[in-house]
């Protein structure tokens, strides 16, 4: 009996549902796993980054004198006499701020690019990034000093705000914010925004144009926990907010038309999204300048493994942005004895043939996600 004798009824058929509890379900683990990796790889980045440096501290040490400075004395005792004091003053900080940044950054790249479907979607496209270095240069020239020593921490916050609305309020046409104008919108501002920085380099002295070019270029150096504990809540009301957001970006993932038909509210959706990415950038950039390409290839990384849903995609891309950020600041302080490479470069470094990638992959599959 061949396969054509067997009658219709008879041959195996494949049900739809199961196979969409099979794929759901094959998608739960892929994101638990990577999920547990991500933590478990950020755990064991943070200890390696705080034992490394000129003063070299055993693992061990690190955990150690972790536990030491929350109360519990448990483990081996510091084998230098400063080694706990260098933990606690720079490393520790360093590495949270370093979390703290990437996750911020991460999350802000995947709300942009869920609310304007488009993998090529990065937070500096909103103009909040070049808005922040005007703000800090300005207050650098113009030697600002209503907030002491954070007026150009403050300027460049308030000024990166101002810029992602200004952005959002121009490329608004007949009550609708569309990809496209946003993003020349983007483009325009930007540009205006990187002549108004040269003007200001013109204008500073030398010492002012050596604080705005390594403003621009990134770093964490000099992370403290006062820093942090600025940063850190910001991003936190961020990332909480973004989240609250999941559903509707999942339905907007199907078209502007079927997310409204299922009771999206587009337009408020990308304001709101508008909004949370200039908090969650502004408050990054605002103490560790300019850190490009984390928005851009982070997010689009954690979607090509788990796959669009924003439910596991949001707080997979903020462990990833840790990983990341934390990963390239070890290399950039590490890289090369007694200096420390440009933050900014090293990530632009990895995001400069990442981002070339993804443009040929995105054309190959005519915009799509792939």
């Amino acid at each position: 009996m061949t396969l054509t004798d067997v009658p219709r009824t008879a041959r195996p058929a494949t049900d739809p549902g199961l196979d969409r509890a099979r794929g759901g379900a094959n998608r739960m683990l892929t994101g638990g796993l990577l999920v547990a990796g991500l933590t478990v790889t950020l755990a064991v980045l943070a200890v390696v980054a705080a034992a490394s440096g000129q003063l070299s501290i055993p693992a061990s040490e690190v955990a150690s004198g972790f536990l030491r400075g929350i109360g519990l004395d448990i483990g081996p005792a510091a084998s230098h006499p400063r080694a706990d004091a260098t933990l606690w003053s720079v490393r520790f900080p360093r590495v949270a701020m370093a979390m703290v940044v990437g996750a911020a950054l991460a999350v802000a790249g995947a709300l942009m690019q869920g609310a304007f479907g488009n993998p090529l979607a990065e937070p500096s496209v909103v103009g909040v990034s070049a808005g922040a270095a005007v703000g800090a240069a300005s207050a650098i020239v113009f030697g600002l000093t209503s907030f002491g020593a954070w007026t150009s921490v403050v300027c460049a916050f308030v000024a990166g705000i101002i810029t992602t609305t200004a952005v959002y309020l121009f490329s608004r046409t007949g009550g609708r914010t569309e990809v496209v104008t946003l993003v020349l919108t983007g483009i325009a501002v930007n540009a205006v925004a990187g002549a108004a920085l040269a003007f200001l380099m013109f204008l500073g002295d030398t010492q002012a144009r050596e604080e705005i070019v390594f403003w621009q270029l990134g770093s964490l150096n000099g992370s403290r926990w006062e820093h942090v504990l600025v940063v850190a809540p910001l991003a936190l009301l961020g990332v909480v907010l973004a989240a609250r957001l999941a559903r509707p970006l999942d339905l907007l993932s199907l078209g502007e038309r079927p997310a409204r038909h299922l009771g999206v509210n587009v337009e408020r959706l990308r304001i709101i999204s508008i909004l949370l990415v200039g908090l969650l950038t502004a408050a990054a950039v605002s103490f560790c300048g300019i850190v490009a390409f984390v928005g851009l290839v982070v997010p689009h990384l954690i979607r090509m493994i788990a796959g669009p849903g924003h439910r596991l995609l949001l707080p997979a891309s903020a462990l990833g942005g840790a990983v990341c950020l934390l990963a390239a600041d070890l290399l950039a302080r590490t890289a090369v004895n007694y200096a420390e490479l440009p933050l900014g470069m090293v990530t632009a470094a990895v995001g400069g043939p990442f981002f070339f990638w993804l443009l040929h992959r995105t054309r190959r599959t005519a915009g799509g996600w792939g």
